[in-house]
């Protein structure tokens, strides 16, 4: 009776959790989970690539700033996506153009690939799901990561779960291994450069002639998962900053809000919703070409812009090789760990206090640019060779020198 009654109650719980998927009543960021096991019983995957994304829509950024190198990956070894969710797999499907599978059990996921001779698994954030395809021994794992950045949160020991982590460059690598105990970051850290800024790609170093007013493209991150991680200012400097750059009537102002401001502190998502509104305006009544700018590829943003104002985050390195004045802010937060590094130490800062006057420290980094050449010296510190295409090749070819350690080293046999 008492399996009965289990059976009962766990086939009544499936009933419910089915209802609530699809009817779109899940908790927020819960995968739907409403696969495509089924038509997968009995199959396999006959690529070589697999890149497992567990997460919901919120997070879908991150997989899509890697659509270009995985389509330049797919052109050597075939890639295959799996997802939990098929909200975001209807996008990718659209839009990425690769195979793509929704596989909700873990089971599922096992039959595949014990039938498969996928030899390599690549991961683009550190969600917690990612485990239901590390515990896979016959393939290799590599974390990618979705930005190159000075946070805190570029630092985690989450990087030991995984055989190998590509980075942008020596900073990474220097970063964790400063950061991270008993992991040998040279060893395991192998720097591939930004191969992202390959598309879509910004034009040339230096300042943008084409246009009667200077573009600042303010870009700040979000509000982060806890206190330390605050270093989004769009709360703290967001509508002051922007009110201020509108009034001045000096500057075209771009608005790159992020995908998840509000996420988590609804007063992120009132700042966000308040300098869209004045953006917005401005650009219609002002007919400067103002623009909240979300349906582009970050490098459009970036390309059209003479100086940026940021805080600390991927944005800031991606802007390093246009040689274009930067700006980072200064988080508001005491709580936030903020990590002393190079660049920091070279770019101009924006602290709270000094909003008042942020449109002479603008107007004099277009004028000057003083730390300009050293911001340079930094690039290829941070990114590698930005030469096109270098980082795409790199990336592939690291991807292809995993496969081959793989094909060496897999055991006879390692179903999780």
């Amino acid at each position: 009776m008492k399996v009965r009654r289990g059976g009962l109650a766990r086939r009544a719980r499936d009933a419910v959790m089915y209802v609530a998927r699809r009817g779109g009543l899940l908790p927020a960021g819960t995968p739907d989970r409403l696969g495509d096991d089924d038509r997968l019983a009995g199959e396999r995957f006959d690529e070589t690539v697999m890149v497992y994304f567990p997460d919901t829509r919120p997070n879908l950024y991150q997989l899509q700033q890697w659509y270009g190198p995985l389509r330049a990956l797919d052109q050597r070894h075939r890639v295959v996506v799996v997802l939990q969710d098929s909200r975001v797999a209807r996008v990718v499907r659209r839009e990425l153009g690769l195979p793509c599978w929704v596989i909700a059990h873990y089971s599922r996921l096992d039959d595949v690939l014990a039938r498969s001779d996928v030899k390599l698994a690549l991961y683009v954030n550190q969600s917690p799901q990612n485990f239901s395809a590390l515990r896979f021994t016959t393939l290799a794992h590599v974390f990618l990561n979705h930005g190159e950045s000075d946070k805190g949160v570029s630092v985690s020991n989450q990087v030991k779960a995984y055989d190998f982590c590509f980075v942008a460059g020596q900073a990474a690598i220097d970063r964790i291994a400063a950061h991270t105990m008993l992991y040998d970051a040279p060893a395991r850290c192998i720097a591939i450069g930004r191969p992202q800024l390959d598309f879509d790609r910004p034009g040339g170093a230096g300042l943008r002639r084409d246009a009667e007013l200077p573009t600042v493209l303010y870009a700040p991150t979000w509000e982060g998962a806890q206190p330390s991680l605050a270093y989004g200012s769009l709360r703290s400097h967001g509508p002051d900053l922007v009110r201020a750059l509108l009034r001045s009537g000096r500057f075209r102002v771009i608005y790159r809000p992020h995908p998840l401001n509000g996420l988590l502190d609804s007063a992120y998502g009132d700042a966000d919703a308040e300098v869209r509104r004045l953006v917005a305006d401005a650009g219609t009544t002002g007919g400067d070409g103002h623009l909240v700018d979300t349906d582009r590829p970050l490098n459009a943003s970036l390309a059209e812009s003479d100086v940026l104002i940021c805080d600390v985050s991927a944005v800031a390195m991606d802007w390093l090789p246009l040689g274009r004045p930067l700006v980072v802010t200064v988080p508001a937060s005491d709580s936030v760990v903020t990590a002393a590094t190079r660049l920091l130490d070279v770019a101009p800062r924006l602290p709270v206090e000094a909003l008042p006057t942020v449109v002479d420290l603008l107007v004099d980094q277009l004028e000057r640019d003083p730390t300009k050449e050293q911001r340079l010296a930094l690039t290829e510190h941070y990114l590698g060779d930005t030469t096109p295409g270098a980082a795409t090749r790199r990336f592939v070819d690291a991807c292809s020198s995993v496969i081959r350690l793989s094909d060496r080293e897999r055991p006879v046999s390692g179903r999780g």
